[in-house]
Formats: structure tokens, sequence, C-alpha cells
């Protein structure tokens, strides 16, 4: 905005004594809404937030911010519509695509292999 300087430093250090630029708020409010509203996982909130050059401390609150169950509940729900959606005949193709789908999320592995297994058995637990 081709400001001067110091008014640039007088407008960032009111922003931040008035907590308007707030890393650890913004890193909190970040998992939260790409958890709900476009599924990622841990993996792929940490990678963001670290590209972002926001602190692991801050990092470590924000996945926080997404409870135990939640995160289940969206895993299994994702998985299983991922699952079901794949029209593919071939297994082995059917499961490489539903891997890398889940991988791209950010999804730990185990996690994935683990609900592969279940769907592969035609068992759908209830988490």
């Amino acid at each position: 905005m081709n400001m001067i300087p110091q008014a640039i430093d007088l407008i960032v250090v009111h922003l931040i004594t008035h907590n308007f630029l707030n890393e650890e708020r913004f890193a909190r409010s970040f998992a939260r809404g790409k958890h709900r509203f476009k599924k990622w996982g841990r993996f792929r909130i940490e990678s963001e937030l670290k590209s972002r050059h926001i602190s692991s401390y801050n990092i470590t609150k924000a996945l926080q911010e997404i409870p135990k169950e939640v995160y289940w509940t969206t895993f299994h729900e994702l998985a299983e519509k991922h699952w079901e959606s794949i029209k593919i005949q071939n297994l082995q193709q059917k499961r490489k695509k539903f891997c890398d789908f889940l991988l791209r999320k950010g999804y730990e592995t185990s996690l994935i292999f683990e609900k592969l297994n279940d769907l592969e058995k035609g068992i759908t637990s209830e988490w």
C-alpha cells in the first residue's frame, strides 16, 4: 500500500496488541475448519500449517482442537463412502485408489490399512 515503514510498524503492533493478529487462534481455527469441512486428517493439517511457518507449539495446540471421537467418526464415514463410490472391479486397483485418496487427505497409514481390511471382509464396525 506504499506506506512508510514507521506506519506499517505502528499498525502491526496495534493489531498484535489488540489480538487481531494471533498465530495460535489462526492455527486452531484452521485445524477445526479443514477437518470439519474438507475432512482433512492430522498429517495434512500439520503439513499445511508448517508450510505457513506456524510454530510447532501452535500446531500441537491446533491438532488438539479436533476431538478423537469426531476424528474417528469422520474418518470412518469418509472411508466407507469412498469405498462404495469406487466402481472398479479389479480389487487391487480399488485398494490403491482407496489408500491414495485417504493418504492425500492426510490420514494415518495404520488407520487406512485397518479400515481397508475391515471393508474387504465386509465388516462395517461402529466406532
